[in-house]
């Protein structure tokens, strides 16, 4: 089987989507936008090793919540993730966006 070459930015892109949710697997990702696992996981290593990525990037920090709070401030902290949430979604939006147009100008109909 050939070895496939893909662009710097699908690359960074790819792990990018990997460390921005804690709650997925290398695998769920690689299985998203049609690559290897071990492919990904390489990247991964490699951003890491570059000093691109942080070896715990994994997500945003959560800080506990201690003691009472107002509605006010309830209602910002809920803002201020589901804010989070939908940057989150763009991202991952944009990357499967260039991942769909990199493989369809990659078919040879």
């Amino acid at each position: 089987m050939a070895m496939k070459s893909y662009p710097p930015e699908f690359k960074a892109d790819a792990v990018a989507l990997y460390l921005s949710d804690p709650g997925r697997t290398l695998a769920s990702v690689a299985e998203d936008l049609g690559i290897s696992r071990e492919t990904l996981r390489n990247w991964v290593r490699q951003a890491q090793a570059e000093g691109s990525v942080g070896a715990k990037e994994r997500g945003p920090a959560r800080k506990p919540v201690r003691g009472p709070l107002s509605s006010d401030d309830v209602l910002e902290e809920e803002n201020k993730q589901l804010k989070a949430r939908v940057r989150e979604l763009e991202l991952e939006r944009d990357i499967l966006r260039r991942a769909a147009k990199y493989f369809a100008g990659e078919t040879n109909w």
